[in-house]
């Protein structure tokens, strides 16, 4: 008897703004790269252009405006439900511009994935290209890490390193930065997609191996 072939990994992506992360996701699941769908955008912001992304994606859409609750507690719970209506294999914050109960991050331990604009454990919050700017770093970059409940914190999976040139600004350094993070956080979720990626004590593990902290640090020439 012939066995059914596997369904699609499903994908709920959390967004605050453009969406241009999710995008490159969607299109990375669109051209069979990874065995994975993105079921579900859910924004904390209504009316961002994320949304509108994702409709032109014929993806499915949701709201949760954080502003309509009391309490950061209250706005979790009810962006649980939302989540949980999909039943997501992988939940990925995709400059999603909220700070998440640590309730919420036990919940979805081990499948709950960010994407930061800083070489973590460098810079974490906000302002990150300004910041190493003004540090006189040589180098910067962005980072896909595991969700832990400590802000930006978690351990490491994929770095890709950026030099910064003498004449930088933070615009001209972020759209350089932004441009390594389409290239790395489809990679990441494809690892994870494939079992090859997991949390395991609190390390990321990648082909059964523990990652360093920096996880796997690639240059642009690399990835290219």
């Amino acid at each position: 008897m012939k066995s059914e072939p596997a369904e699609p990994a499903r994908i709920v992506v959390l967004i605050s703004g453009s969406g241009s992360n999710m995008q490159a996701i969607a299109e990375s699941c669109i051209k069979k790269e990874m065995d994975g769908e993105i079921v579900a955008v859910i924004s904390n912001r209504p009316a961002v252009a994320g949304l509108d992304r994702a409709e032109k994606l014929g993806i499915a859409t949701d709201i949760v405006d954080h502003t309509e609750f009391a309490s950061r507690e209250e706005f979790d719970v009810n962006l649980i439900r939302a989540i949980d209506e999909h039943s997501p294999d992988i939940i990925i914050l995709a400059g999603f511009m909220r700070i998440l109960t640590p309730d919420f991050v036990r919940r979805y331990k081990g499948k709950l994935v960010n994407i930061h604009p800083s070489l973590l454990p460098k810079y974490k919050g906000l302002n990150t290209h300004k910041r190493a700017l003004e540090a006189g770093d040589k180098k910067h970059g962005v980072t896909v890490h595991f969700v832990s409940e400590d802000l930006d914190g978690g351990p490491n999976i994929i770095q890709a390193v950026v030099p910064v040139l003498d004449d930088d600004n933070a615009q001209t350094l972020q759209v350089r930065v932004q441009a390594q993070e389409h290239i790395i956080f489809p990679i990441a979720v494809k690892w994870f997609i494939e079992g090859r990626l997991s949390m395991i004590k609190g390390d990321a593990y990648f082909d059964n191996q523990a990652l360093p902290e920096t996880g796997l640090q690639l240059s642009p020439e690399s990835i290219s």
